[in-house]
């Protein structure tokens, strides 16, 4: 007997697939899966703490520990609080904003940041990173576009795919989000979108795709609002049937933090993992309140009552587990690194390449600290052969005001970080007086998301005595760099609340003015996530975007003002004049922000409706479209033209386009550094049809290459036309079939400045 037991011990040890390394995963998945109780399996599908949920301790698997966000690794809460754990230990690096990968129009950069953020979090211990989000720009107003990588479905699919790729070499998760149509933060918990296949397929739906099946994403982040009356969280259409059924997701649904509404339907619509459930079983009921969520102790009692069988909650934990196997429990996983100088070298890297140049009227950049002297040296009623000390001023409470803090569940914990005005006096050194002035006052908030942002903020002066002190200062500078934009306060760039405006705040307007009244030589870095209105742009003759750009942000800057390093982002997204040159913007409430659900009840009181009716003409595809087309669209004559198109950028070279030519479906040109120093490109192609067999866009985006050149230098880039470039969703069909016909194959520097085009028949 003693020998049988024993044997059967010896059997049973032996058989533990699930922690064999080199054991194929989902032979790991259904050994670890045979072995858990019930409780166990409800236990590993809902959270433990605010971020992370429970593994099964009897069996050595691990717990899931997961990390806000996609722009840094973030510091750790409390176990039940969103308060900081004030530990001493987790300050990271801080890369830049999602914005400003996307404006590098490199895939290359977005690698780098992947492998150097799973590194930071490889090294913090975590599961899953909460990131990136590939949500699409449709309103310059949503809080959150600056986490998002702009209004293209094919650049937000180019550029997402590296990042998850090499971030998940490191053994941790991503989680893109928020899946799907999370286009606004105003109303998020509460939106009904409504909004066509064609749209929500060719639009909304493409970054996410590419995750999915080109980058092999681990998990997927659920929305907050509702799809077809029904929230994205627990939605059979967007998580069984495309998720799984279409695309062959075989990850982790993560609900987004308080995410799930009900029982039922997360169990059936393919929910995996729920965090952050508002109930009052966490305020109302002793004990762990965690046993509350809705896929928890109420899942559980509706197995023991008999109405639900395990079959949806054993593919649940298959998920999980799966998930677990791929990171945690994977073989070979390394120790990762924390602000290492390889990082700082990575971050800032890709800050300087996502700056672009929007405008530089007689060359006031890059800046020449020689020249500026000489000039001075030469000014007033005598010549004197000494060279003076130019001065530079810099104007702005961006200029000196902690970026990485704030906006949100990105709001960061950086080890440091180097501000504008820090940055400008490192470059200038001892060759120009840099001073720095306030311009205008934000609201002097000393703490934000738990950490210190600088109590130096604080300035109770009048505003125009604020402005008065630049303008004076102004007058004695040589040159004048106004550092403002948006910050990642509330109602600015920001989770939880849209922008109230499309003007800057602050008065910032004003004292720009005012400032180039007195100064010509005025260089505006605009630090934001979203565009801007620009009302004095013609007074202004040097405009930099800037974004979020995390630690080394005003290395950065200095770099690109002081042509260290040759800009060359391109924008991701159309910048407009007026708000209401957006679609979004034209056709009343109901298309943003919503109006009030005729389903409104006692526990659903501020559901909200919303309609996507400019559909598939987002940012240029919108823009591109001539005045009467425009108005078939929204039903508003709109003329305006933008003030700076998606995909443009300036350089501090140019660049010469030679004529495209095709052979087969293969297009080639060359391209050539026309100007003195080197410098990078970003070649666009658009496809245009002639004759659409339905509405379609007047172009769009179909590939790009970025390449590198030495003054002088000619290379020859070759692009290969395939099927899916001439393709539209075809509702009836429930496909995307090719358009035939003749199309022009258009290749510039921006959707409005093509080069060079030749003519393509698709048969």
């Amino acid at each position: 007997m003693f020998l049988l037991l024993a044997l059967a011990v010896a059997t049973s040890l032996s058989a533990q697939v699930y922690l064999d390394q080199n054991a194929p995963i989902e032979d790991r998945v259904e050994d670890a899966l045979s072995r858990m109780t019930l409780m166990e399996k409800i236990n590993m599908i809902h959270a433990q703490s605010k971020f992370s949920s429970a593994g099964v301790a009897r069996l050595g698997i691990p717990e899931v520990w997961t990390s806000d966000g996609p722009h840094g690794v973030r510091a750790e809460v409390l176990w039940d609080e969103w308060n900081t754990a004030n530990w001493t230990n987790d300050s990271i690096t801080a890369f830049p904003a999602l914005t400003c990968l996307s404006a590098t129009w490199n895939p290359a950069m977005s690698g780098l940041y992947g492998k150097n953020l799973g590194e930071e979090a490889l090294f913090r211990k975590k599961t899953v990173l909460l990131g990136p989000g590939v949500n699409i720009y449709r309103t310059p107003l949503n809080g959150r576009n600056f986490e998002y990588m702009g209004e293209d479905p094919l650049l937000s699919s180019r550029m997402v795919v590296p990042y998850i790729q090499e971030l998940q070499k490191n053994g941790v998760a991503a989680c893109v989000k928020h899946f799907a149509l999370n286009n606004q933060e105003v109303g998020r918990h509460t939106t009904n979108v409504h909004v066509s296949d064609r749209a929500l397929y060719e639009i909304y739906l493409p970054a996410f795709k590419a995750a999915v099946q080109e980058a092999g994403t681990w998990s997927i982040m659920g929305a907050y609002n509702l799809y077809r009356g029904h929230w994205c969280c627990q939605n059979d259409i967007l998580l069984n049937r495309i998720l799984r059924d279409e695309w062959g997701f075989d990850g982790a649904v993560i609900s987004d933090w308080g995410g799930v509404n009900n029982t039922e339907e997360a169990i059936t619509g393919g929910m995996a993992l729920e965090y952050g459930t508002w109930t009052d079983g966490l305020v109302n009921i002793s004990g762990n309140g965690y046993e509350a969520y809705y896929l928890a102790m109420p899942y559980y009692n509706l197995i023991k009552a008999g109405k639900y069988g395990t079959k949806e909650l054993d593919n649940k934990v298959r998920n999980v587990l799966r998930l677990i196997f791929r990171t945690t429990m994977a073989p070979r996983r390394g120790f990762g690194a924390l602000c290492s100088e390889e990082h700082a070298a990575a971050a800032r890297k890709i800050a300087g390449e996502g700056i672009v140049l929007l405008q530089n009227r007689g060359n006031v950049l890059p800046i020449n600290i020689a020249q500026l002297a000489t000039k001075k040296s030469t000014q007033g009623a005598v010549m004197t052969t000494d060279l003076q000390y130019p001065t530079i001023l810099v104007v702005g409470e961006n200029a000196v005001k902690p970026l990485t803090v704030g906006g949100g569940s990105s709001s960061l914990k950086a080890k440091y970080e180097i501000s504008p005005l820090a940055g400008i006096k490192e470059r200038a050194g001892r060759e120009a007086e840099v001073r720095w002035v306030r311009g205008y006052v934000g609201t002097g908030a000393s703490r934000q998301d738990g950490m210190v942002v600088g109590a130096e903020l604080e300035d109770h002066r009048p505003a125009a005595e604020v402005t008065a002190e630049a303008v004076n200062a102004a007058k004695e500078a040589d040159i004048v760099i106004f550092v403002g934009g948006l910050n990642k306060e509330g109602n600015q760039d920001c989770e939880g609340v849209d922008r109230l405006q499309y003007e800057l705040p602050y008065g910032q307007n004003e004292v720009l003015e005012a400032i180039a009244a007195v100064n010509p030589n005025v260089v505006f870095v605009n630090v934001s996530g979203n565009a801007v209105a620009m009302p004095w742009l013609q007074k202004v003759p040097a405009v930099l975007q800037a974004w979020f750009l995390g630690s080394e942000a005003g290395h950065a800057i200095a770099d690109v003002l002081f042509g260290d390093v040759n800009p060359s982002g391109k924008l991701p997204f159309t910048i407009m004049p007026a708000l209401t040159d957006y679609p979004a913007h034209q056709m009343g409430e109901e298309v943003y922000p919503g109006v009030a659900s005729d389903k409104r009840n006692d526990r659903h009181p501020d559901l909200m409706e919303e309609y996507y009716k400019e559909d598939i003409f987002v940012g240029y595809r919108y823009a591109d479209l001539a005045p009467k087309a425009r108005k078939a669209v929204t039903g508003v004559v709109n003329k305006s033209q933008p003030l700076f198109p998606f995909g443009h950028g300036l350089s501090y070279t140019t660049f010469e386009y030679g004529k495209a030519t095709i052979a087969g479906n293969v297009v080639t040109l060359t391209v050539k550094n026309t100007g003195a120093v080197a410098g990078k490109e970003v070649v666009e192609l658009y496809v245009a049809p002639k004759k659409p067999s339905v509405v379609r866009p007047v172009k769009e985006l179909k590939a790009f290459d970025k390449v590198e050149l030495q003054p002088g230098e000619t290379k020859t880039l070759s692009f290969t036309l395939t099927e899916d470039m001439f393709q539209y969703f075809n509702e009836a069909k429930h496909a995307f079939v090719t358009d035939k016909g003749a199309y022009t194959i258009l290749i510039g520097s921006s959707s409005k400045d093509i080069r060079t085009q030749v003519a393509y028949e698709v048969k």
